[in-house]
């Protein structure tokens, strides 16, 4: 059985080499990205061509990748002019790989639907070095028809692909799962920052917290830099204020509130307004070490 022609948009450090782990299993590629480079070097490793718009992009494949950075980028791609909903094929479906807003994503979904095209949600965990090697952990979701088509292909990008149910479910989970991890990350990053103040030896605090029930990987990452001066965690503060935003907006959406997730919200919105958005989310180790009451 042949396999589909792919269509993909966002060649960033996780969408590039997403691309490259597709092309080495031999899937044939339409590539779209504002960075000319890292087109270029998609193109260079052969069976993979360049299209002039998503709407050409979506014409030409069966399955169309997004892995972009933010709900409204998504949604300028699907309904710009010569946008993918101008394009896309009957049959064909659209995954988006990036972090959504869940309500985004069901109107979306429904907007496909009526040109008889499916949508599934597949928001990633790991790391750009796991899409490399396809050992990606994906939490997809969608019609489950839809979902059976498409498990193939995201079986070659996945050690680990969990369904999820209904369209939308995937971006909540990935949600709840970014809220969870950043709030611990905040959390372990003021914790080294009081014991400084208090005179208490990070490194001593760490080896006592991580023979207990807190310990984690992420307890680990907020070791690594304020213990160690090595920042690995590869996630920016930028993309975890992003992603409590919307996990915010989402809580609300439910008719509830997330007092938890205000808070640490509040917290790497500051960092970010401090000038740290760039670095990676445990450095905010060094807004908490610098604040003032």
């Amino acid at each position: 059985m042949s396999k589909p022609v792919i269509g993909f948009i966002g060649l960033g450090l996780m969408g590039g080499n997403m691309v490259e782990n597709l092309q080495k299993r031999g899937y044939e590629l339409v590539v779209m990205d504002l960075n000319k480079d890292a087109v270029a070097a998609v193109l260079a490793r052969g069976n993979a061509r360049e299209a002039t718009s998503p709407k050409a992009l979506a014409a030409e494949v069966d399955i169309v990748m997004l892995a972009l950075t933010t709900s409204k980028v998504v949604e300028s791609i699907v309904y710009g002019n010569n946008g993918i909903l101008e394009g896309i094929k009957e049959g064909a479906v659209l995954i988006d790989f990036g972090t959504s807003i869940p309500a985004s994503t069901r109107k979306i979904g429904a907007d496909l639907a009526a040109k008889g095209a499916g949508m599934v949600d597949a928001p990633l965990g790991r790391t750009p070095a796991h899409a490399k090697d396809g050992l990606l952990n994906i939490m997809a979701a969608g019609d489950k028809v839809t979902f059976d088509k498409v498990k193939p292909v995201l079986d070659d990008q996945g050690e680990n692909v969990f369904y999820l149910g209904a369209l939308g479910a995937g971006h909540v989970t990935k949600l709840i799962n970014n809220f969870m991890g950043m709030t611990t990350v905040c959390t372990m990053s003021q914790a080294f920052a009081v014991a400084d103040r208090a005179g208490v030896d990070r490194a001593q605090l760490y080896e006592i917290m991580s023979t207990g029930p807190s310990n984690s990987p992420f307890m680990g990452f907020c070791k690594n830099y304020a213990v160690d001066g090595v920042s690995d965690l590869g996630f920016s503060i930028n993309n975890a204020n992003k992603d409590l935003g919307y996990f915010l907006e989402m809580a609300e959406d439910m008719g509830t509130s997330a007092r938890i997730a205000e808070g640490t919200s509040q917290a790497l919105q500051a960092a970010v307004e401090a000038g740290m958005g760039e670095g990676n989310v445990p450095e905010i180790f060094d807004y908490f070490l610098e604040l003032k009451s």
